[in-house]
């Protein structure tokens, strides 16, 4: 075990969670611990040098109407939209603390999800998505959180950085969208990377992204599977789903979601 001592609020335990490659810190705040306001602690938490290093905070809280709530921070400090595999990241944590067994709903910022898990997989039920704009060189849609899909060819080697930080600015303002980049592998499987808002970089796996790309993929007729294998920097990751006259329903993101280490923090 790791045991961390950085400057934090009183003694407290925090987690660390990866699902392919897509890490989170972890706190159980069912008995508030750690204020939500606080940006500056938040992004020191994770800073990769300075503090534990994580691409979000994630704390589990109490729900009125669910098996738990789920509070999603980006990096930088903020409060986010939905995170794919932050979800099933936290599905694995409240297993472990067992507040699930293998099967739950809980309440994100986008509504309530189900979700299985299984010998650390799990497979978390994603919203409907209807709308769906496509463009002359790509498609946007919003899968918990909003994302611009396109093709490259070179996927291996472009400089996502600076080519998604640009899409991310020029075409969406300050509001910012997730950007991905998508080369197709064969009908069934695809392989991309994202640039995320919020951590303003390349993460090695985003689930609202995969599940985008799925979903665009099927839309634009580059397949006509349902059940869509994702090769994403840190791993696979599978989405399926139900598609009628341009709906999607009944959408699943499956893949791991490990538990990485336990530490201490202290004020």
């Amino acid at each position: 075990m790791l045991t961390f001592v950085i400057i934090f609020f009183q003694m407290g335990t925090f987690y660390k969670y990866q699902g392919t490659g897509n890490d989170f810190v972890m706190i159980d705040n069912r008995k508030q611990v750690i204020s939500k306001t606080n940006k500056k602690l938040i992004n020191f938490l994770c800073d990769r040098r300075f503090g534990v290093g994580a691409d979000g905070l994630i704390l589990l809280e109490n729900s009125d109407f669910s098996d738990f709530k789920m509070v999603y921070f980006n990096a930088d400090g903020n409060e986010g939209t939905m995170c794919g595999n932050g979800g099933r990241c936290i599905v694995a944590f409240a297993k472990s603390l067992s507040v699930i067994d293998n099967k739950t709903t809980f309440e994100a910022v986008d509504g309530v999800h189900y979700a299985t898990i299984e010998n650390e997989v799990v497979s978390l039920q994603m919203n409907d998505v209807s709308e769906i704009l496509k463009a002359k060189d790509y498609v946007f849609l919003d899968t918990g959180s909003p994302h611009h899909v396109q093709f490259e060819d070179d996927i291996s080697s472009f400089d996502i950085k600076t080519i998604g930080r640009g899409i991310r600015n020029r075409v969406y303002g300050d509001a910012g969208s997730n950007v991905n980049f998508v080369k197709k592998i064969n009908d069934v499987s695809f392989r991309m990377r994202t640039y995320e808002r919020g951590v303003e970089d390349e993460t090695l796996a985003c689930g609202t992204g995969a599940t985008a790309v799925a979903i665009a993929m099927n839309y634009l007729k580059e397949t006509t599977e349902t059940n869509i294998k994702l090769q994403v920097e840190g791993g696979d990751l599978s989405v399926s789903f139900t598609e009628n006259q341009g709906t999607y329903t009944n959408v699943f993101l499956t893949g791991m979601a490990k538990k990485v280490f336990k530490g201490e923090l202290t004020w």
